[in-house]
């Protein structure tokens, strides 16, 4: 009777984690990936976490170390993020084929975010959710393309208009979206 019981039992447990996966339960969360920019040297000036919400990727950075001021700030198109220029990034993350800027009509880019503020003491952050993005593999729009995606911190200010990047001027810091 003891190992007829132990059994069913163990056949028990069986179902219930079949069932607890297949039902979702057996989930550690939501996706996650995270992205450390350096400036042209090579220096930690920011990091980023990004989370898969409903809306759309939520993005924290906590920056530091850069020039004071209002920086524009991009998802962009490949996840390499080589010194001095950061130009192997390439254009803005835009898998809708749309034009430039938050307040355009005929956009925006998927990578297109809110400027960053950095304060005096070169210190900065900013919160912002990126609704035209996912952290799904497979999709079209997903910061997990082959060949990666990428954080661009620009020199000056994003106007939110003029394409091809809002007249954000030079890139000062990168940091490739990982997991």
């Amino acid at each position: 009777m003891k190992n007829r019981l132990s059994a069913v039992m163990v056949v028990g447990m069986i179902l219930m984690s079949f069932l607890i996966g297949s039902c979702g339960g057996g989930e550690t969360g939501p996706l996650t990936a995270k992205s450390v920019l350096v400036d042209a040297k090579g220096v930690k000036v920011a990091e980023a976490t990004l989370t898969e919400t409903p809306q759309g990727v939520k993005i924290v950075v906590k920056a530091e170390n850069l020039p004071p001021g209002i920086h524009g700030f991009h998802i962009h198109e490949k996840g390499v993020c080589a010194a001095p220029d950061f130009a192997a990034a390439g254009g803005h993350f835009n898998p809708f084929g749309k034009k430039h800027g938050l307040k355009s009509s005929l956009g925006p880019h998927a990578g297109d975010l809110p400027n960053i503020y950095v304060g005096p003491d070169g210190k900065g952050a900013l919160e912002a959710t990126a609704t035209l993005v996912t952290l799904k593999a497979g999709k079209p729009n997903s910061l997990f393309q082959p060949g990666g995606t990428s954080l661009v911190i620009h020199a000056n200010p994003d106007d939110d208009f003029t394409d091809p990047a809002g007249n954000a001027g030079a890139r000062i810091a990168c940091g490739v979206i990982s997991k």
